[in-house]
């Protein structure tokens, strides 16, 4: 099923997965103030799709994921617009993160400023080799602002993400997987192959443990281990109240695959 209201954004789901393509080429997908509400927008809606078990982000074409935030329009924003718009970004790309479906960027380009945080939002991140992932904020005289300075150090460390964001340069796919910036490089003719994969294999899952699972981390990470550990266990507990852990040990027990309803 394709869905052609947007204006820069296709959404088509298929295959229980909703893939999210922003599609602005003739600005290598940046993002506007428009681009920002209709990936929320799209994520809102992809989200409570019972259809939908994957959520798939990509950038039209084969040059660019999104090449960053669009700098003409930044260029002509007062401090109070562009503490606006930060805040803007940064409350899509939390939608995004906190979405109780996994979301995978499909990083078939340049992913810059925000599109690295868009990215980083993502849970997880497939690169194609041409790839080149950075936060250049520097270079244009202010900083990252929708999340770059948060998400980056907790996926890479401190240390490697001041080394990016202070020196403005982008690195490669290669290097973005060494530091475990993302989680896998494949060609790019291989790129939306390997994501199939991925969403097949989440697909096939248990909708309520990956939600459970995911909030178990995002949640979990920001407070101390204790909490963390509690945490854990309540939502340990509530699985067992689903047909779904009924469906999965039983199908285990008789050694079968298991069908999971989503309830």
């Amino acid at each position: 099923m394709g869905i052609s209201e947007y204006r820069n954004l296709r959404l088509d789901v298929r295959d229980r997965a909703a893939w999210i393509v922003v599609h602005r080429p003739e600005k290598l997908n940046a993002l506007n103030r428009e681009t920002v509400e209709e990936i929320g927008a799209a994520v809102a809606r992809a989200v409570v799709d019972p259809s939908v078990r994957v959520l798939v982000v990509r950038g039209a074409g084969d040059k660019a994921f999104v090449a960053g935030a669009d700098i003409q329009e930044m260029s002509a924003m007062t401090a109070a617009e562009a503490q606006a718009f930060s805040r803007s970004l940064q409350e899509m790309l939390d939608r995004l993160e906190r979405s109780p479906k996994p979301v995978i960027a499909a990083i078939n380009g340049f992913a810059l400023g925000g599109g690295c945080e868009l990215a980083m939002a993502c849970h997880l991140r497939i690169a194609a080799e041409p790839a080149r992932l950075g936060q250049p904020e520097v270079t244009l005289g202010i900083i990252p602002g929708a999340g770059g300075t948060q998400r980056l150090p907790r996926l890479v460390g401190r240390g490697r993400a001041l080394e990016m964001i202070l020196g403005g340069e982008a690195i490669s796919a290669a290097e973005a997987l060494r530091i475990g910036l993302v989680n896998r490089v494949v060609p790019l003719a291989d790129l939306d192959r390997e994501v199939d994969t991925w969403v097949a294999k989440l697909g096939a899952k248990g909708p309520q443990a990956l939600a459970r699972a995911l909030e178990a981390v995002l949640s979990g990470t920001e407070v101390a281990l204790p909490e963390a550990l509690r945490l854990e266990a309540g939502l340990f507990g509530l699985c067992f109240a689903t047909e779904d852990m009924r469906e999965g040990t039983r199908a285990f027990l008789e050694k079968r695959t298991p069908s999971f309803s989503g309830r």
